[in-house]
C-alpha cells in the first residue's frame, strides 16, 4: 500500500509538470492573440450600454410602482366592511387593465404628445404602432415612458376608488375610470410633464405630489361628497375596518413600491441621476418615518391609544409629502416635512368628518393634504443646488426658507396647484352629475336594504362565505349577520 501511495504521488506530480511545460509554450501566444483582440469601446457601446443601464432601471421602477395597485386593493379591502370586500377588490383589479388600454389610445398622447399651445398633446397616441423605440427622452424610449406613465395613471386612479368605496355603481366605477386616465389626469401631466404651460412657468413636482397625488385626491373628494355617505354611517364614528391585518401588508407594500415610484422617476440611473436617486431615496424613507412616529404620538396625546390605523395613514401622508420635492430638498426639510404630514393626515381626517364627506379610506388626508403642502413646502425649502435637475427654468433659485432663497418658486406652486385643483373640480363635478342623472353614480338602493349588501348585489360574491353567506344561502330561520346591511 504505501507503494502503491508513493507511484501515485509521482504520476501526479509529473502530470502537473507537463501541464506547466504546455501553458509555458503556448499560453504566453493565447494571451497575446487574445489581447491583440480587444479594442477600446467605441462613443456608440458606450452610449448603447447608458440606454440599456437606464431602460432596466425605469421598468424595474415601474414594475414597483405597478405593484402599488395589489397595495391598494389591500389597504382599502381592509379598511372598509367585509359586506364590500370584494367590490373593493374587483374595482382596483379592472382599474389596472382599464388604465393601461385608455392610456394607449390616448391618455399618453394627451399627456406627452407634442404640445398645443401648452395646454395638451396632440401625438403619440397609440405608441407602437409607427414609433416603436425611437428616442424619447435621455436614454428611455417611448415605449418604457409610457409604460412608466402607465403604473402612474393607474394610481391616480385608484386613489378615487379608496374614498367612494363601499357604494359605487360599478359601470359607474367603470366609466369614471376611463374618463380619469384618458382625458383628466393626462392634461395635467402635460402641463407639468409634458412641457405645458405651467412646466414652461418653472413649476416643480419632482415625482407627482400634485400630478398624481392632489389629483387623485380632489376627484375623490368631489366623488365622495356627491355619492353621500355610507349606510350605517355615523358622523363622528368610523364604520368598523373588517380586517387590519390586510390593511396593514397593503400599506407595506405601498411603501415598497414608493421606492419605484419616486427614484424611478429620475427617468434614468446613469450620470447625474445616479447622485439624484441617493437623495430621493433617502428623503423618501425619512418621510415615511418620521410621518409613522408623528402620526402614532399625535393620536396617543389625543386618544391615549397607540391607534394602528392612523400610524399607517401618517406613513402613507409621509411618503405623499416628500414625493414632489424629494430630489429638491434636504435630508432635513424631508424629515420637518415628515413630521407636519403625520400630523396634518389626522387633522385634515377630523375635517372631512366635520364637512360630512364620507371618505371611506382617509384618501383625501393622506394625498390631498400631503399632495398640496408637499408641492407648495418646494417653494420653502427647496435647495438651489438641487432644484436644476428638474428644470433649468430658476436654475439656482432658493426656497423662501433658504439662506439667499426667494418666494418666486412658491408663487409659482401656488398657482399651479390652484389650477389644478380648478380643473379636476370642474371636470369631476361634471363627470358625476352625468353619471348620477342617469342612475349609475350610487349603487341600486336594493344593495342597501336589510338582508343584502353591494358584494351580494353587484357579484354575487362574498369574501368570507363562511363567516358572511349570501342571501340565498342563509338558512331558513336565521338572518344575514348584521356588518352584512352595513351597521
Amino acid at each position: 500500500m504505501r507503494i502503491w501511495k508513493r507511484h501515485h504521488f509521482w504520476s501526479r506530480l509529473a502530470i502537473m509538470a507537463i501541464c506547466t511545460m504546455i501553458l509555458a509554450v503556448f499560453g504566453t501566444k493565447m494571451v497575446f492573440a487574445q489581447d491583440a483582440e480587444v479594442t477600446a469601446p467605441s462613443m456608440d457601446d458606450i452610449a448603447n450600454l447608458k440606454i440599456s443601464i437606464d431602460t432596466a432601471w425605469v421598468f424595474v421602477a415601474g414594475f414597483l410602482v405597478f405593484l402599488m395597485q395589489l397595495g391598494f386593493a389591500i389597504l382599502e379591502t381592509g379598511m372598509i366592511q367585509q359586506t364590500s370586500a370584494v367590490n373593493a377588490l374587483l374595482e382596483n383589479f379592472t382599474e389596472a387593465g382599464i388604465s393601461a388600454i385608455f392610456w394607449w389610445i390616448c391618455g399618453f398622447g394627451i399627456a406627452f404628445g407634442a404640445s398645443s399651445g401648452g395646454l395638451f398633446g396632440t401625438t403619440l397616441f397609440m405608441p407602437g404602432l409607427e414609433a416603436a423605440n425611437t428616442p424619447f427622452v435621455g436614454n428611455i424610449s417611448v415605449l418604457t415612458m409610457f409604460f412608466f406613465q402607465f403604473a402612474f395613471a393607474a394610481t391616480a386612479s385608484t386613489i378615487t376608488t379608496g374614498a367612494m368605496a363601499e357604494r359605487t355603481d360599478f359601470i359607474g366605477h367603470l366609466i369614471y375610470n376611463v374618463l380619469i386616465v384618458a382625458l383628466i389626469y393626462p392634461v395635467v401631466v402635460h402641463w407639468i410633464w409634458g412641457g405645458g404651460w405651467l412646466f414652461q412657468q418653472g413649476f416643480f413636482d419632482f415625482a407627482g405630489g400634485t400630478v398624481v397625488h392632489t389629483v387623485g385626491a380632489v376627484i375623490c373628494l368631489i366623488g365622495a361628497k356627491m355619492l353621500g355617505p355610507r349606510k350605517g354611517k355615523i358622523w363622528g364614528k368610523p364604520l368598523t375596518a373588517h380586517n387590519l391585518g390586510l390593511a396593514l401588508i397593503g400599506t407595506l407594500i405601498l411603501w415598497f413600491g414608493w421606492y419605484g415610484f419616486n427614484p424611478g422617476s429620475t427617468l434614468g440611473i446613469t450620470g447625474g441621476a445616479a447622485s439624484t436617486v441617493g437623495i430621493v431615496v433617502l428623503n423618501t424613507s425619512l418621510g415615511a418615518g418620521a410621518g409613522m412616529l408623528s402620526s402614532m404620538i399625535f393620536q396617543y396625546f389625543r386618544t391615549g391609544k397607540w391607534d394602528l390605523i392612523a400610524t399607517m395613514n401618517g406613513t402613507l401622508a409621509g411618503l405623499v409629502i416628500v414625493t414632489p420635492g424629494c430630489a429638491f430638498i434636504s435630508p432635513l426639510a424631508a424629515l420637518i416635512l415628515g413630521l407636519v404630514g403625520g400630523v396634518l393626515v389626522l387633522l385634515v381626517t377630523d375635517l372631512i368628518e366635520k364637512l360630512k364627506i364620507d371618505d371611506a379610506v382617509g384618501a383625501f388626508a393622506v394625498h390631498g393634504g400631503g399632495g398640496i403642502v408637499g408641492t407648495l413646502a418646494i417653494g420653502l425649502f427647496a435647495e438651489p443646488t438641487l432644484t436644476p435637475f428638474a428644470a433649468n427654468i430658476k436654475a439656482g433659485f432658493g426656497g423662501l426658507l433658504i439662506p439667499g432663497g426667494s418666494a418666486d418658486i412658491l408663487i409659482t406652486q401656488i398657482i399651479g396647484v390652484a389650477a389644478v385643483v380648478l380643473w379636476c373640480t370642474v371636470t369631476s363635478v361634471l363627470m358625476f352629475s352625468v353619471l348620477k342623472a342617469v342612475g349609475h353614480l350610487r349603487v341600486n338602493p336594493k344593495a342597501e336594504t336589510d338582508g343584502n349588501f353591494i358584494d351580494a348585489y353587484e357579484h354575487g360574491q362574498t369574501i368570507w362565505p363562511d363567516i358572511l353567506p349570501l342571501p340565498e344561502d342563509v338558512p331558513a330561520g336565521k338572518t344575514v349577520p348584521a356588518t352584512a346591511v352595513g351597521d
